[in-house]
């Protein structure tokens, strides 16, 4: 048993559950609080831990050149539960780390339920923490219960800030029609796990692609609640029909784009739009639209995803569907280590800090989780260097990275999934007898980032960033 008083989590999603492993892993006791199934949300099918409610991708494993993928390589090297099962449970999705949701989080549960340090309370945590819970995060993510945050944003002061999430549509393979639609990957690219034809692809010609855009602009869709219609959306999650308002071209550039595919049908045809299918889980007999998010009405959604080629007979295991998603001004309300000022015994992580993503919302959970531990220790908190793409999201959302404006005040808060862009920059390295140029450059400073940060990341889990930064 642990001499330590206990840390409690507040939410079992990717960034609560990572939290609590990492707690436990350093060997303090802690508390996970879940208040599913006894309160349920709007999103939510079961009572598991680390449910997945929109996409079963955790996007590009790509380490060398891809900013998530270097997440994911860090993340393992920390001996990340949510990495742990998602490489057990990985289904092919061409260059993408995907998982069979529900094998997913099974495993998540059944690995926090069988910890002898961690303990799983059901039921929901209504207001703020008792009082007697001097550490605490919360990691209630985008469906935070309406009396939690009521009693954080009057703790605050501020005025929430939300968008809208949008779920795509899941379509059982069989009904899908192979006599249309093939198996291809983007570039043929193969990913974790699969062998570069891990997607079906459905072909439109220019008149069925225009058509089906003006399906998409005169469908019925979701009507707002009065305090809900000025709720902007993130831009990573856009619906469907919301793309296709900014103009008649947009989803062939975007979700719909033809590149970098061939109809095995007939070669010589280029589609002029094509929309993609990914696998959804492991038995490979649910197929999920990629970018297919959507707040068309269910009946609306079935006559329309209907008239694509190959998809005429489709059923669906499940159709697309909105909810509201709140985050916090988390540079104003939050310090270095997740705290918030107003109140430093609650600590946040996921989506509710302003990160965007499945494995940016558990990397959080991961960071937090262990600045919690070692505050329990007696240990001194260091941050990751922000050179490693755990350090640039955590200083995207403590505000370090934010320019002021002339007034001295930051400029607007928004979410954010991790990129190279949050990274500080690096100087290439020169290659013998060769300027790079273009595209070339690109990749190399890719490279470059990525190495640096995998190392530096490593550097700080063995205890050696701080002298370094020193």
């Amino acid at each position: 048993m642990s001499k330590h008083s206990p840390i409690h989590v507040i939410g079992g999603g990717l960034a609560g559950s990572e939290a609590a492993w990492q707690i436990a892993n350093a060997g303090v006791p802690v508390v996970l609080h879940e208040m599913r199934p006894l309160r349920g949300t709007d999103a939510h099918h079961t009572d598991g831990l680390a449910e997945l409610v929109c996409s079963n991708s955790f996007r590009s494993d790509d380490a060398s050149t891809n900013a998530v993928g270097v997440l994911h390589a860090e993340m393992r090297q920390a001996g990340s539960l949510i990495m742990q099962a998602a490489d057990a449970h990985q289904v092919p999705a061409g260059g993408a780390l995907a998982v069979d949701r529900v094998g997913f989080s099974d495993a998540v549960t059944a690995l926090l339920a069988n910890h002898p340090l961690v303990t799983i309370e059901r039921g929901e945590i209504a207001g703020l923490p008792p009082e007697d819970w001097d550490s605490v995060i919360i990691a209630t993510g985008p469906l935070t219960s309406p009396s939690l945050a009521g009693a954080i944003l009057g703790l605050t002061g501020e005025t929430a800030l939300a968008f809208f999430d949008a779920i795509a549509p899941i379509v059982y393979k069989e009904t899908i029609d192979l006599s249309k639609a093939w198996f291809q990957s983007r570039y043929d690219k193969p990913g974790p796990g699969g062998t570069g034809a891990d997607y079906i692809n459905c072909p439109l010609s220019r008149d069925q692609y225009y058509a089906f855009v003006e399906a998409l602009l005169a469908g019925d869709k979701t009507e707002f609640k009065d305090w809900e219609r000025d709720t902007p959306y993130f831009d990573g999650c856009l619906p469907i029909e919301v793309m296709a308002e900014r103009g008649v071209e947009t989803l062939r550039h975007g979700p719909l784009k033809p590149f970098g595919l061939t109809n095995a049908h007939a070669p010589d045809e280029k589609p002029y739009a094509v929309v993609q299918l990914r696998q959804d889980n492991a038995l490979g007999t649910l197929y999920n639209m990629v970018g297919f998010q959507t707040k068309l009405k269910h009946a609306e959604q079935v006559r329309i995803f209907r008239s694509i080629p190959g998809l005429e007979q489709a059923e669906f295991a499940r159709l697309g569907g909105l909810h509201r998603n709140t985050f916090l001004n988390s540079p104003k309300l939050l310090d270095q280590s997740l705290r918030l000022k107003a109140m430093p015994r609650l600590r946040f992580a996921g989506q509710i800090t302003g990160v965007e993503g499945y494995v940016e919302s558990a990397a959080t959970g991961l960071i937090a989780g262990r600045f919690a531990a070692a505050e329990r220790l007696g240990s001194p908190i260091v941050a990751p260097p922000p050179t490693s793409a755990h350090g640039a999201l955590i200083t995207h959302i403590t505000g370090g990275h934010l320019a002021t404006e002339e007034t001295g005040g930051p400029r607007s808060f928004q979410p954010m999934n991790v990129n190279f862009g949050l990274f500080p920059e690096i100087a290439i390295p020169r290659q013998e007898g060769k300027r790079l140029r273009g595209r070339e450059k690109q990749i190399a400073k890719k490279q470059a980032l990525s190495a640096r940060a995998l190392a530096n990341f490593a550097n700080w889990l063995a205890g050696g960033y701080r002298a370094a930064a020193e």
